[in-house]
């Protein structure tokens, strides 16, 4: 072999040697950057972890909190708030009625007809819009008369058709935030949540803005009811089945009440009501117990927030807040290597994901995960393999499994504290022996998160007979309430006037 062949030869062997050590030495990185989103998964995972265990102590610390919350004022991070409904809808109700509601996404009109028996109950012209965004940041009376032109055009569509002509029209306001109530018509707002941030109106009375706006409209409407959304839901549900005594929302926010004894209402010696009962809004929302698996994401998002130090609760099970901790943990990879591609600056910008769209990835059935795809590609991740896109269905399980899990020991929490967890749970204030048989126990639920998000339902009723037990969760059924707060509020207007 000559000089050169031997050169060439040489230099061949040389060149096949670079190319193999370049592949080597991408097959290696490519191999420690995915070790680093696997670690960052399951370092994730494991945070987020809730054993039956760990679910039973948070049933345990919901159920002392709500002990603490009747005892005294501010004896609780739970506010347990008396809303004055001391009885709810029988189904003898007459009439037509009215309901506005304010949510944290949408707003709704709607009028329920009764003629006096459960099986006569005629909900008419529903109407469902977005709050215009502008309006959470503006003024109450740009709000509230927002709000009353809406009702008055709502009115206009009725022509002759209503059977409320010529009288005046009854409405119940359902307000789906914190509220101090004086009276069932009346109370002023503590705080804000879902995003509104209207500071000039806490500490004003809600139903009084409200009919000031009507007033000045000239509408002959009376707002006869300031209700809370958990509270609505509460009377949609008695009135189909009198068994229901706990109501709870998963939406935008999350709260819950229930049917509480007055004599176990200590911050309120000498209540008195005639059925010996009243309905408590909780404020769940803003529950907190060193037994939830909160995560450095967590920690990030709430010190990132409007309000932070409050909600805590609120953060981990409720749509506003799932979609960002998803992002949070996919802008974590992303900036841990480069298997998203170069970091894309939508990704880093807050509540950029919607719950809605963790939901769509997270049952996304499609053999490529297209729909995985088709939303990160909003998110500027483009050409994701699809290895990569089963990491981000495993994030959104990841936060969903441990929002529906904890949602289920909230439940369960309220169970606890009336009895019907079949522990003989302490009832009320009159004996600590005291054990109550167990009761079939209906819990209306409503809210889009539940309704419309598949697996976050399946993992709260799944973990809610796992801390219960078979045996124990017989009796207990957990019921959609569709529209349930709107429809609930204008039956407990009606309850009111019959």
């Amino acid at each position: 072999m000559g000089k050169v062949a031997v050169v060439f030869a040489a230099a061949a062997v040389v060149a096949a040697c670079s190319v193999a050590a370049v592949m080597v030495g991408r097959r290696m990185r490519s191999r420690r950057k995915w070790r680093t989103v696997v670690g960052i998964l399951k370092e994730f995972e494991d945070a987020c972890d809730t054993p039956v265990g760990r679910l039973r102590q948070v049933v345990d610390a919901m159920a002392v909190e709500m002990h603490a919350g009747l005892a005294s004022e501010g004896g609780s991070k739970l506010k347990m708030l008396l809303t004055f409904v001391d009885g709810l809808p029988n189904g003898t109700e007459k009439g037509t009625f009215y309901a506005l509601h304010l949510g944290g996404t949408y707003f709704r009109i709607l009028r329920v007809h009764l003629g006096g028996q459960r099986s006569y109950l005629d909900v008419q012209d529903v109407e469902r819009h977005p709050i215009p965004s502008h309006l959470m940041n503006s003024t109450s009376e740009v709000l509230f008369n927002f709000l009353a032109f809406s009702l008055e055009r709502f009115i206009e569509k009725e022509g002759n058709e209503s059977d409320s002509q010529g009288v005046r029209r009854e409405l119940a306001f359902t307000f789906s935030f914190p509220v101090k109530h004086t009276s069932i018509s009346s109370g002023v707002l503590i705080k804000w949540t879902k995003g509104f941030k209207i500071s000039e109106m806490v500490g004003k009375d809600i139903a009084e803005c409200l009919q000031g706006a009507l007033n000045r409209r000239g509408l002959d409407m009376h707002v006869a009811a300031l209700v809370n959304d958990t509270v609505g839901a509460l009377s949609l549900g008695y009135y189909h089945d009198p068994d229901t005594v706990i109501a709870v929302i998963f939406g935008t926010g999350s709260n819950a009440c229930y049917l509480e004894r007055t004599d176990a209402i200590i911050k309120c010696q000498g209540l008195l009501t005639t059925s010996g009962s009243m309905v408590v809004n909780m404020e769940w929302g803003n529950f907190w117990s060193s037994h939830l698996p909160r995560t450095s994401y967590d920690i990030e998002l709430d010190a990132e927030s409007s309000n932070s130090n409050d909600m805590g609760f609120e953060k981990m099970i409720s749509g506003l807040y799932l979609g960002d901790i998803v992002r949070r943990v996919i802008l974590r990879m992303s900036q841990g290597s480069d298997i998203f591609g170069p970091t894309s600056s939508v990704l880093s910008e807050p509540y950029v994901l919607r719950t809605n769209s963790v939901s769509a990835m997270h049952e996304d059935d499609t053999p490529d995960l297209e729909e995985v795809a088709r939303i990160l590609k909003d998110l500027g991740v483009s050409d994701v393999p699809l290895k990569v896109r089963k990491v981000v269905v495993k994030i959104c399980d990841v936060v969903t499994r441990r929002a529906g899990r904890l949602a289920a020991a909230g439940i369960a929490g309220i169970l606890k504290k009336i009895g019907r967890d079949g522990s003989g749970g302490i009832t009320s204030g009159r004996s600590r022996n005291e054990i109550q048989m167990q009761k079939r126990t209906v819990v209306a639920v409503e809210g889009g998160l539940y309704m419309n998000y598949n697996m976050f339902r399946e993992y709260m009723e799944e973990a809610l007979v796992e801390i219960l037990g078979e045996e124990v969760s017989q009796y207990v059924v957990v019921k959609a309430m569709e529209d349930g707060s709107s429809i609930g509020s204008a039956l407990l207007v009606a309850s009111l006037q019959s």
